[in-house]
């Protein structure tokens, strides 16, 4: 899958938990720099992107994702 696919799944699963779509994502993308996207949405959003990409990610990545380009990166693994 290609990273601008990657990347419109992670943006329809923020829509989806967040329900707004006022952020632009970017490799630099924080959770810090998206209203809502807190601890508990951000597991929800772990959960809709899992589920929707059938993948499973690792606790070890979770702890290390930082940015959106990590979370691209971690899923491209994944794939």
């Amino acid at each position: 899958m290609e990273k601008q696919d990657i990347l419109k799944k992670i943006e329809t699963a923020l829509i989806s938990v967040l329900e707004h779509n006022n952020f632009e994502l970017t490799d630099t993308t924080t959770a810090q720099d998206v209203d809502g996207w807190e601890s508990v949405t951000h597991m929800m959003i772990i959960n809709e992107l899992e589920t929707t990409l059938n993948i499973k990610f690792k606790l070890m990545d979770l702890m290390n994702m930082n940015s959106v380009g990590d979370l691209v990166r971690i899923i491209q693994t994944e794939l």
